[in-house]
């Protein structure tokens, strides 16, 4: 009965071009090792989600989805949260464990090492670093880093729009610390004259994000040469190189670190021509601890993400999401997934089991599992499976065992990934700072330049009646009147929202 079910089951992941291999099925109990689960390649355009509790196998399964990614020739991009996918440069090491394993899948597991590229954000790593300009990386990405308001994302847009109208480029955070001053001065606020302005207290409020910016590392990470994504997009001998973006200094700001790989996911689909449909995707993006993502996003945040992953896929990228809990992904992004990889969940407290019932509801009906029960009961290195057919319909529920990686499941060491990373074509290109002249430069010159204010005449007239010198306080309050409030946001809200061509407000130059 099981070996006949489990059968059924694989006929629903039968392909015939190329496809991942990611284990065989698993009723009552028993592995088959003929059943297998797949995911076609042609159908990795179409996204995915692999979640699961810590512990349960959800980096190994990263690492193997990208180990035969490479091994067909698509590069790879892993946030390597925890660093240590490193060991991926390396072939790995045969163990009882693996050897029973590749027993129940099928696999005729070999030790295999991939060309694998070490990125950091910026700091002292020992990966190369790589950066992003202000300017390119937007107003919208940058209020979600800073953890602004909505009030608080318009005025920055507004500050961004002004920059780029002056010719002033936002290189790294000391230009935008120059803009915002020099804004909030009595000389800048007349600069804006006629579309509002920037206020103290919200300029208070940006300076001192950005300085905590600036103490967490982030003044390392914006700046120049900006990365080019399409160094993503490499080849080794035929095998597609792993990219391993690592925190480095950023430990303590992850959200600059997912932030940071949404504008890359940006970026590429400003760059990349329609693509159609592929045997294989071109790039596979893989965004662990994707919950750090969607954390606090502004409306126009999700909405540009969930633009972005509906958009990208007609460029031939292939966009996974990582993270403990199905819930964690907004809706609309979600119903995007095609491939849904679930390793085992806890139902320790309410919480756990109002996530749990909202997950077993997104899951096809199945005849072969107690879905609550087989999310609760996965051993590590399994999980529950449903993808896209090459037709495009959702495959049958399985329970899979997954495959075993082929690459060292451990890191490497730090010595290791700094030679590797000094021997890598990227490190000329990204290895050294540059600081060009940009809008701190310029405003810094600007003033230098200002002539004193001449010394009043002698013969000045008398100081105008009261009545006169209280008229500006007039202009005050009616600017202070709601209606003349709201009009001012939405201006600013819409200049903000012009600045540039890209999905978040983003242009390369």
């Amino acid at each position: 009965m099981g070996n006949t079910a489990a059968q059924e089951i694989a006929a629903g992941y039968a392909t015939e071009g190329g496809a991942l291999e990611l284990g065989t099925v698993v009723i009552d109990g028993v592995v088959d090792p003929s059943a297998r689960v797949r995911i076609p390649f042609a159908t990795l355009n179409r996204h995915g989600l692999v979640a699961g509790a810590t512990g349960t196998g959800k980096t190994k399964t990263l690492q193997g989805l990208a180990e035969q990614l490479s091994t067909a020739g698509v590069p790879v991009l892993l946030a390597d949260v925890k660093s240590d996918l490193s060991g991926m440069a390396r072939p790995g090491e045969s163990n009882p464990k693996i050897e029973s394993r590749a027993e129940d899948t099928g696999d005729d597991w070999v030790a295999t090492g991939f060309p694998v590229e070490f990125l950091s954000l910026g700091g002292s790593s020992s990966a190369v670093p790589i950066r992003a300009t202000l300017t390119q990386f937007g107003p919208i990405l940058l209020s979600k880093v800073l953890d602004l308001n909505d009030t608080q994302e318009s005025t920055l847009g507004l500050i961004f729009h002004w920059a780029d109208q002056q010719g002033l480029p936002l290189l790294d955070t000391k230009d935008l610390r120059a803009v915002i001053q020099h804004l909030t001065s009595d000389e800048g606020k007349a600069d804006l004259k006629g579309i509002g302005g920037v206020s103290s207290a919200t300029a208070g409020v940006i300076l001192r994000a950005l300085v905590n910016l600036e103490a967490a590392g982030g003044e390392d990470f914006f700046g120049e040469p900006e990365f080019d994504p399409r160094d993503l997009m490499r080849q080794v001998d035929g095998k597609g190189v792993v990219t391993l973006l690592e925190l480095a200094d950023q430990a303590a700001n992850p959200r600059l670190f997912s932030t940071f790989l949404m504008w890359l996911l940006a970026e590429l689909y400003e760059d990349l021509p329609e693509a159609g449909d592929l045997d294989k995707p071109k790039l596979v993006f893989f965004f662990d601890e994707a919950h750090l993502l969607f954390n606090g996003a502004s409306k126009a945040f999700l909405e540009r993400i969930e633009q972005t992953v509906k958009l990208i896929r007609s460029k031939g990228v292939g966009v996974f999401f990582c993270t403990q809990l199905p819930t964690d992904i907004p809706n609309n992004v979600l119903s995007q997934l095609g491939a849904r990889i679930q390793h085992a969940l806890r139902a320790f407290t309410p919480e756990d089991q109002d996530a749990l019932k909202k997950t077993v509801r997104t899951y096809p009906n199945t005849k072969n599992y107690d879905m609550e029960e087989a999310l609760t009961s996965l051993g590590t290195g399994e999980a529950i499976v449903t993808v896209l057919s090459e037709r495009g319909a959702p495959t049958p529920v399985a329970w899979a065992r997954m495959r075993a990686p082929r690459s060292l499941m451990a890191a490497i060491g730090a010595a290791d990934v700094t030679a590797a990373a000094k021997a890598s074509p990227l490190y000329p290109k990204y290895g050294e700072t540059v600081d060009r002249e940009s809008a701190y430069e310029k405003l810094t010159a600007k003033i230098a330049e200002a002539p004193p204010p001449p010394p009043p005449p002698d013969d000045a007239p008398p100081p105008p009646p009261r009545q006169q010198r209280e008229e500006p306080g007039m202009v005050a309050e009616v600017l202070g009147s709601p209606v003349v409030k709201s009009f001012l946001r939405s201006a600013a809200s819409a200049l903000g929202r012009e600045i540039t061509r890209g999905l978040f407000g983003t242009r390369r130059r």
